[in-house]
């Protein structure tokens, strides 16, 4: 075993272990470093959060900070029966902890989340050369944006997006301000779970469709589905209801009809066009046939054929114009 070892044993308990039931507090006691630990180990056995831990003293009072002062008899320290020595703290990143002490430098955790996380433990154990480390790197590092949905603004805008789109198109225009009556009761929660809709398709078809809102359109409600440049359909979820007394407007969540559009909008989707090697894969030479006459195997002779499978898809641009039985 190194004398700057920082891994942890094999045999400790996760922090995270929910503790076992009618188990008594163990007798701890308060002393001094050189009380805690006898003069002759060359090891300091620590539990950090339940985690056990070895290191040597010199690796602690390397650098200025809290362990330095616990372990030079500044501090009291907490010890157990057995003479370990108990940190109240979570043992995850105290690896990290003990190899910045030993080498003034670690690889951090990946994850901004993680980074945080180590962040908050620097700040404890008073280690300023790490706590500008995880900054620095929290600082730089810029989390990519999942999904990126343009917000139209005007309607030359649209235009040009859904134009010069490659991929097919699905607008969701939602304004409540358009409205001029009053709103049935369920009427807000419905537009709520058409946003929320909205936001699980554009996650769910990241890169094969343009996803775009509008918040300047004429209508409460109401969903756009274009292909190749041109529109497809359109569900529109606002209707104007009749009550006793006045007229209302209700905004309706038709899941089942916006994901059934969504899905026809990937007939336009516009893939890419097979490579040599697929296209070579793909291809039979005659020669190796021997069941193939000289007149079956044509002008060609034994050159290598194409073998083609071409699909005839008919589209609609409204269910409207579909025959019966399509």
């Amino acid at each position: 075993m190194s004398g700057d070892s920082c891994l942890p044993q094999h045999h400790t308990q996760s922090h995270c272990m929910a503790p076992a039931p009618s188990l008594t507090c163990p007798k701890t006691k308060t002393s001094s470093y050189r009380g805690a630990v006898g003069l002759g180990n060359k090891y300091v056995r620590l539990n950090v959060g339940g985690t056990l831990f070895y290191a040597t003293l010199q690796v602690l009072t390397r650098q200025e900070s809290l362990l330095r002062a616990m372990f030079s008899g500044k501090k009291e320290v907490f010890t157990d029966k057995e003479g370990w020595i108990l940190i109240d703290r979570s043992g995850k990143h105290f690896g990290s902890i003990l190899c910045y002490l030993r080498d003034s430098t670690v690889t951090l955790p990946k994850g901004r989340q993680a980074v945080q996380e180590l962040l908050a433990e620097a700040k404890f154990f008073l280690i300023e050369g790490l706590v500008e480390l995880c900054q620095n790197t929290l600082q730089d590092s810029k989390e990519q944006p999942m999904c990126v949905i343009p917000v139209v603004t005007s309607s030359k805008e649209e235009e040009r997006l859904i134009q010069s789109s490659t991929k097919p198109v699905v607008k969701l225009l939602y304004n409540r301000s358009n409205n001029k009556y009053s709103y049935t009761s369920n009427s807000d929660d419905n537009l709520l779970k058409n946003i929320e809709l909205f936001d699980r398709l554009s996650l769910s078809f990241n890169g094969r469709v343009l996803f775009i809102k509008d918040v300047i359109g004429d209508e409460i409600c109401c969903w756009s589905f274009y292909g190749q440049g041109r529109k497809l359909a359109e569900v529109c979820c606002t209707s104007i209801v009749y009550a006793t007394e006045k007229k209302q407007t209700k905004v309706e969540f038709p899941e089942a009809r916006i994901y059934e559009e969504t899905l026809n909008t990937l007939l336009y989707e516009t893939m890419p066009l097979p490579d040599n090697s697929l296209l070579e894969a793909t291809r039979r030479s005659y020669n190796n046939c021997g069941s193939l006459s000289e007149e079956e195997e044509g002008p060609g002779g034994s050159e290598l054929r194409e073998r083609v499978r071409r699909i005839h898809v008919k589209r609609y641009s409204t269910y409207d114009d579909r025959q019966l039985g399509h």
